[in-house]
C-alpha cells in the first residue's frame, strides 16, 4: 500500500470512465429512444471534494449521453470526452492541455476498452466488479464495485496520501 500512497502523492488529474466507473454499467432506455444512467451521490461528493483540493478530473467515455454533463458539470469537473471510440487520443489531449507527465495521472476503469491509458498511468485503478484481466493489469482495485461509491473510494485515497482529506473532512465539523 505504501507504493500506491506514493502514486497517489503525485496526482493532479484522475481521470474516470463512465460506464461501470460512475455508474454500475447499466443503460436504461425508455421507449422514446432516450437513456438514463444512475449516478452515486457519494462519488459526487468525493469528486467536489477532490477538486477542492486542486486535484484536476475528466471523463473520457466511449458512450455519448446527456445524463454525464448534467451530472458531471454541476460539480465542476471541465473536461468531458464522450463519444470516443479512441480513448486515448483523448488522453493525450488532455495530458498535453494540462501539461502533465503519466505519473501526476490516475485512471479508473473497468473493462478492456481501458486498457490502452491504464497502461501509461502513474496509477492505474480498476473498480472491484471490473473484467478480471483488466484486473491483472492495474496498481489498484477499489473495494467497492462501479456506481456504488468505488470513485469516492479512489478519491480518497488521493486526498489522503496527499494529507489533504482530514481538511476536508474538517470542514462539515467547521460548517465551513
Amino acid at each position: 500500500m505504501r507504493e500506491i500512497q506514493q502514486k497517489a502523492l503525485q496526482i493532479k488529474l484522475l481521470i474516470l470512465d463512465v460506464d461501470g466507473v460512475l455508474t454500475d454499467g447499466k443503460i436504461y432506455f425508455i421507449e422514446s429512444g432516450a437513456e438514463y444512467k444512475a449516478f452515486n451521490s457519494k462519488d459526487g461528493l468525493g469528486i467536489k471534494l477532490l477538486l477542492k483540493t486542486g486535484v484536476t478530473i475528466g471523463i473520457i467515455s466511449g458512450r455519448q449521453s446527456a445524463s454525464v454533463n448534467q451530472r458531471l458539470r454541476p460539480l465542476g469537473v471541465q473536461y468531458i470526452y464522450q463519444n470516443q471510440d479512441n480513448k486515448l487520443s483523448a488522453f493525450a489531449e488532455l495530458k498535453t492541455k494540462l501539461n502533465l507527465t503519466q505519473q501526476q495521472i490516475a485512471y479508473v476503469g473497468d473493462d478492456l476498452t481501458d486498457l490502452p491509458i491504464l497502461t501509461q498511468v502513474g496509477l492505474s485503478i480498476a473498480v472491484a466488479d471490473a473484467d478480471d484481466f483488466v484486473k491483472q493489469h492495474v496498481d489498484w482495485i477499489t473495494k467497492l464495485p462501479g456506481g456504488m461509491g468505488a470513485v469516492r473510494e479512489v478519491c480518497e485515497l488521493i486526498m489522503h496520501a496527499q494529507n489533504t482529506l482530514g481538511d476536508m473532512q474538517q470542514q462539515f465539523i467547521n460548517h465551513a
